[in-house]
């Protein structure tokens, strides 16, 4: 079943997360990951947006997703990412359609 990673972040080091930002695709690709959409200028219909940047990614199954996340070029980068953003990485599983 298809997944979403969906991440809200605010940048504190855009040094840091833009060396993660560039070493990003290829480890996504890797694992059939897709970038949906990676904007930095959403436009809010309702509430309160507290974050700079919006990030969706598509993947096959949760078990591809589980391997990009856990997969040693991922985690490599990702120290970048966390010394270089803080923000909210939520999993969505796609809805199961009725006929």
């Amino acid at each position: 079943m298809t997944v979403y990673v969906l991440a809200l972040i605010r940048i504190t080091d855009p040094i840091r997360y833009n060396r993660y930002r560039d070493a990003f695709l290829p480890t996504l690709r890797a694992f059939n990951g897709c970038l949906l959409v990676a904007d930095t200028n959403p436009k809010v219909i309702e509430g309160e947006w507290c974050a700079e940047k919006a990030i969706l990614i598509e993947f096959e199954t949760e078990e591809l997703f589980q391997g990009w996340m856990q997969s040693a070029e991922y985690q490599q980068i990702s120290i970048d990412r966390r010394a270089g953003s803080t923000g909210t990485v939520i999993l969505l599983h796609r809805a199961a359609m009725d006929s």
